[in-house]
């Protein structure tokens, strides 16, 4: 028995070293977006149809592009607004703003954004501590650590997201609690699956972690950072290195989900960085703020 385990997990190993033979992803095109018409932009945000896009221009503001029109809109110029925006499952731009009161204390406030009637809505009053905006399949939802969570409507549908080491899975009415893994510095970037069935996150010094809804650790995928999925099989993430003060190289990789492969998609010296993931396309910005969008093939 003992000689058939060694066996199987030999197996595993070399599956996860050498896959299939023919594995492969085509870059079928490239190009820059918002060329002379934006300057430094950052934090790119896709929707899943692909055909609208937030990010957060040089001088802060959260703006919204429309690939449809070609037109860009002003969200917000709250300070912070476009650092941690999202997508609700219902269309609309989930953010929030943060101000200093008399009190010379820090307050910040969600908000929601209608991208088709333009008209912006305060859901939450300013809040003393962090506040952060939280995607969901239904909708979205402001999420304040101790503090009732808001939501978007009655059902938000599946959700994740990370508060130190813990990530944070709803389904429907049931909120489950997970820690999977051991992080010295906590989970960030929690995400589900499109088809709603799994959840990636990374957790420092360990990289990026697939789990069920269960909490059950199903694949880690290396030491990279913010995992977007591009559909339910592979994930596009970060693999940035620094000299311990500042980034020396950046670069995009195409993983897949259950970890027994991975291809560049960008080289190290690109500076790529910030990817996110909709309606087949991929978008990411670079260290000095240039937005690219990038399609592929992949071939099993």
């Amino acid at each position: 028995m003992k000689k058939i385990l060694t066996i199987v997990m030999m197996l595993a190993v070399a599956a996860a070293l050498f896959p299939a033979a023919g594995q492969e992803v085509e870059v079928t095109s490239q190009r820059r977006l918002l060329e002379g018409v934006e300057g430094p932009a950052f934090y790119p945000v896709i929707n899943p149809a692909g055909d609208r896009l937030l990010y957060c221009s040089g001088n802060g503001a959260l703006k919204v592009h429309d690939f449809n029109d070609g037109v860009t809109l002003l969200v917000s110029e709250g300070p912070v607004a476009g650092h941690d925006a999202c997508w609700g499952g219902d269309g609309k731009v989930y953010f929030v703003t943060q101000r200093i009161g008399e009190d010379h204390l820090v307050y910040r406030t969600g908000q929601s954004y209608d991208a088709t009637t333009r008209k912006t809505t305060q859901l939450t009053a300013p809040l003393h501590g962090a506040v952060r905006a939280v995607p969901a399949t239904h909708g979205g939802a402001l999420r304040a650590p101790g503090r009732e969570t808001i939501e978007s409507s009655v059902n938000i549908g599946s959700a994740a997201w990370t508060e130190g080491n813990r990530v944070y899975v709803t389904v429907g009415d049931d909120e489950r609690v997970f820690s999977p893994v051991d992080s010295w510095a906590g989970y960030l970037w929690a995400s589900i699956s499109p088809d709603g069935q799994r959840v990636a996150f990374f957790a420092a010094g360990k990289g990026i972690v697939i789990i069920d809804l269960r909490g059950q650790v199903l694949a880690m995928l290396g030491n990279y950072e913010m995992p977007c999925w591009y559909n339910n099989d592979y994930l596009v993430a970060q693999n940035a290195k620094d000299d311990g003060h500042q980034i020396t190289s950046s670069q995009l990789l195409l993983l897949k989900a259950d970890g027994t492969w991975q291809a560049e998609l960008t080289r190290p010296s690109s500076m790529a960085m910030h990817p996110t993931c909709g309606g087949g396309k991929i978008v990411y910005t670079t260290i000095d703020g240039l937005l690219y969008e990038m399609k592929i093939n992949i071939y099993d």
